[in-house]
């Protein structure tokens, strides 16, 4: 029978087939033995064949998130599979989360063609001085080329500006553990009552709630005015120039070269999943009504380590210092001490912020055998 692996727990996996029933089922043993090199060769989002409660064959994957096992370095671990975007939910404090994290996971993200909205959460604990932080933050990740929104899961601000997003797709939701992700979907579709956990004031990090992958039903009801479906619309913003990033750049050393979307407010319920009709074969979720969306909850995670990535390729998966190193003297310019390069050169320049560049340079050293360290912050 076909399915679709919508819950792993480590030890069973939870598939959907295409009558709409679920079952537990195992992986055979000699999935171990075909060269897959990952700690769950079997993802979250998957579509399989399954025999007698074993799961015998993966269809291929479209695509996945996949990072470095923090404890197997020569492993991977795949996040999520066939997704059609992520949102990557971060926090300025409470607790931060690093801009190498961030780099880390959109550079990952690149590589396998995964669209990724940030979203920044915890927005009603900021004062002044975070607020302006985050503001810098989203300039700078806007500039480059990502959709950014700023919420609160706890009070509900900026959901609205989510949930057009949501519709009709595939979403995992990704971050370090502590960052609200269980109490943002908590919000999103009422009644499935994630465990979430306070803050350690301590260390201001957070603690691991969600303890396995799962996929989520949503269903988006839209407001209709005078007699007539709302639309969700995208405007675009014209170019920024240099000229007025002026304060960008003291503060993070941020320019811009791109134009940014935005998206206007609207409005939006969620409706309990219990609601939610499965389509009748899962290779047609994608297709089912424009309200129906799947979202995967994954455990929080502390680092992002890149796996099977050529120092060469890096380069490719950061939007802005791909752009620069077409004017590189050299066509294998590394970026790092070449004469001639295009890249330094607009770092130097402020067109290329810092934190993106050192984020690149310790990417290029993930080769270097026990070079990565899963607390990177």
């Amino acid at each position: 029978m076909s399915g679709l692996v919508i819950k792993n727990t480590g030890s069973w996996y939870t598939v959907l087939f295409d009558d709409g029933t679920t079952a537990d089922c195992k992986i055979k043993g000699n999935f171990r033995l075909r060269g897959i090199r990952s700690t769950n060769p079997v993802a979250v989002g998957d579509h399989v064949e399954v025999a007698d409660g074993f799961i015998t064959e993966i269809h291929d994957r479209k695509n996945y998130i996949i990072r470095k096992s923090p404890n197997l370095s020569k492993q991977s671990h795949i996040i999520a599979a066939n997704v059609d975007q992520a949102v990557l939910v971060v926090t300025v404090n409470y607790p931060q989360t690093s801009t190498t994290f961030i780099d880390r996971f959109l550079a990952s993200a690149e590589a396998y063609r995964v669209p990724v909205i940030l979203l920044f959460n915890k927005t009603d604990l900021l004062d002044a001085d975070e607020r302006h932080y985050q503001e810098l933050m989203v300039n700078l990740y806007e500039t480059v080329g990502y959709q950014c929104l700023q919420v609160s899961a706890q009070t509900g601000e900026g959901i609205d500006r989510l949930l057009p997003l949501l519709e009709g797709k595939v979403t995992v939701f990704s971050g370090n553990s502590g960052v609200g992700k269980s109490t943002l979907l908590n919000t999103l579709v009422p009644g499935i009552n994630l465990r979430t956990a306070e803050i350690s004031d301590a260390h201001n990090t957070g603690m691991h709630t969600t303890t396995f992958s799962e996929m989520i039903p949503l269903v988006i009801s839209r407001k209709e005015e005078g007699g007539r479906r709302k639309d969700f619309s995208r405007k675009e913003e014209g170019r920024r120039t240099k000229e007025n990033t002026s304060e960008i750049q003291d503060s993070m050393n941020n320019t811009v070269y791109d134009s940014k979307d935005s998206v206007q407010d609207t409005s939006a319920q969620c409706i309990s999943p219990s609601s939610f009709v499965l389509p009748p074969s899962s290779d047609s979720i994608n297709q089912a009504r424009i309200e129906r969306a799947w979202l995967i909850d994954t455990p929080g995670i502390k680092g992002f380590g890149t796996f099977d990535m050529e120092p060469e390729e890096i380069c490719g998966y950061f939007k802005e210092i791909f752009h620069f190193s077409k004017d590189c003297r050299f066509r294998n310019c590394t970026h790092t001490h070449e004469p001639g390069c295009a890249v330094r050169k607009a770092l130097e320049e402020h067109y290329i912020a810092e934190s993106r560049y050192n984020s690149y340079l310790s990417m290029l050293e993930d080769k270097e055998e026990g070079k990565y360290r899963s607390d990177v912050n």
